[in-house]
């Protein structure tokens, strides 16, 4: 569409992983793979934690939340990636775009919230047992899980609405498989560009170290509090039930720093797209293994509620 003497973008195409020809079959099989390892684990989390009533405690009920945003965002992205390596045709609608951009970041952000969420529910039952009751309340964590989702819809629509007033001149080809911020950036045009870029960047870097300085914060008061406790066994139960929290934690940062706090050293676009694979697929693919695997309780409940249904002879 023309307008004046630049033209208005309507539709983007996503490169993707159309600069590996030879290898997008073998990508889309181990993509889908991983989704529905992703969408099975999560729904397994989910219906053991509701099945069992042991489990209807504040932690668990936090980390239904987070299945449920991990499964949403990878619904966002990942079957329009597995659409675009068995298509030729690559575009999408510059609505279908901002939409794909505002989910993202919501349920991105979320995820974070809710992680940072966790990591206080620890720090209450570690360090203040006696009043866990009274601070982690039905209400109270209710409360808790709808302000995380709250602040992930703000956040998303901070970003989105931040980078979609720019104006796109073209050319229109995102390097990337999704619709990325910096892959977008580059497509702008405008004076202001330089002034957007260094706002989006600065709000997502200032919310994510935010939430991290705060899951620190909680952590140090638990080691604290555990290294008070005069057994051997009182200290490896505590600090068990904080284990795969902290190591999905350590994941989801680590891998969110590889994509917002890489330096801006010249680097190819095959390697953006192959970066962006571990925040958008593997991490979601990691978590329901660690939560299930590190924890115990959830770990026995899920034999008691699945294997006992299909191998009841030996329970």
């Amino acid at each position: 569409m023309q307008r004046g003497n630049f033209s208005v973008v309507t539709e983007f195409i996503l490169v993707g992983f159309s600069t590996f020809p030879h290898l997008q079959l073998m990508f889309f099989l181990l993509f889908l793979l991983m989704y529905l390892f992703t969408l099975l684990g999560n729904l397994l989390i989910m219906a053991t934690v509701g099945s069992d009533r042991g489990l209807h405690t504040p932690m668990y009920l936090f980390l239904c939340a987070l299945s449920i945003s991990e499964i949403l965002y990878t619904l966002v992205i990942t079957p329009r990636l597995l659409a675009d390596l068995l298509s030729t045709c690559h575009t999408i609608a510059f609505a279908a775009c901002v939409s794909q951009m505002f989910f993202s970041f919501m349920f991105g952000f979320t995820h974070s919230f809710l992680l940072t969420v966790m990591g206080y529910d620890r720090y209450v039952a570690i360090c203040h047992p006696l009043r866990y009751n009274v601070l982690m309340s039905p209400r109270g964590c209710a409360c808790l899980v709808a302000w995380s989702w709250a602040g992930g819809s703000v956040m998303g629509l901070v970003v989105t609405m931040a980078i979609f007033c720019l104006n796109f001149c073209g050319p229109n080809e995102i390097h990337h498989f999704a619709c990325h911020v910096p892959p977008l950036l580059k497509l702008a045009c405008g004076t202001n560009v330089p002034i957007v870029a260094l706002g989006v960047g600065l709000v997502c870097i200032t919310t994510l170290l935010g939430c991290f300085l705060l899951i620190l914060l909680s952590y140090a008061f638990i080691v604290a509090a555990i290294l008070k406790i005069p057994s051997a066994e009182g200290r490896h139960k505590a600090f068990s039930t904080c284990a795969s929290h902290l190591t999905v934690v350590v994941m989801h940062y680590g891998f969110a720093s590889v994509i917002y706090l890489k330096p801006k050293a010249p680097q190819s676009l095959e390697g953006d797209t192959l970066m962006g694979i571990t925040y958008t697929i593997l991490t979601p693919f990691l978590s329901p293994i660690i939560f299930s695997l590190r924890n115990k309780e959830l770990k026995a409940a899920m034999k008691k509620t699945f294997f006992s249904k299909l191998y009841p002879e030996k329970i």
